[in-house]
């Protein structure tokens, strides 16, 4: 049992979850619906009674119960994974990626256990610099994605591999947008 622990708790290669998620996208549009998590916010506003007043959440949530089974297993299995899977080591990313972010003052993990590597400790902190980022990024992303008709990979992933025009377009509006962030506003926010 001890080896089977030590072989998944090891960092795997990232094409392994790329097979997963491809086969998971097939699995889903063979049984006619759409790989997405963020149609999930809809059901929620739509069952808290939203949509008697706003158009948007004028859904049938009855039809995402499959989707809120997928969401409670993953936060179950990213739980387990986290707190008894996890590797020793910290998150690989580039020299100068780290390199970059140290210019910010947003320091890469030494210690893992300290900080597990997932998140810079240094942006996602109990300030009032870092919970306003965090409040504010969230309500973005949140609106964002209910707007837009689904998340960055509901579009990239599921979206571009059904051939659909609208996901196309979301795609390089989320490309423009991550530039325009990278380079103008995360250099105001931190430099």
């Amino acid at each position: 049992m001890d080896r089977i622990i030590d072989f998944i708790s090891q960092p795997w290669h990232w094409a392994v979850s790329g097979a997963i998620i491809a086969t998971l996208s097939v699995v889903m549009t063979l049984l006619g619906e759409r790989f997405g998590i963020s149609g999930f916010y809809n059901a929620i506003c739509s069952a808290s009674g939203a949509g008697k007043r706003i158009k948007l959440f004028d859904k049938d949530y009855t039809k995402e119960f499959w989707r809120m089974c997928f969401i409670i297993g993953a936060m179950v299995g990213g739980y387990i994974a986290m707190h008894f899977l996890a590797s020793d080591a910290p998150v690989q990313i580039s020299e100068s990626t780290i390199e970059h972010l140290k210019e910010w003052g947003v320091a890469y993990p030494d210690d893992v256990s300290v900080n597990p590597g997932y998140l810079p400790a240094g942006l996602f902190n109990f300030s009032a610099k870092g919970i306003l980022l965090a409040l504010i990024g969230g309500i973005c992303i949140g609106f964002g994605a209910r707007y837009g008709e689904g998340c960055t990979s509901g579009h990239a992933i599921n979206g571009l591999s059904h051939l659909q025009f609208p996901s196309l377009l979301a795609v390089i509006g989320f490309f423009i947008g991550g530039l325009l962030m990278t380079h103008l506003v995360m250099p105001w926010i931190f430099g």
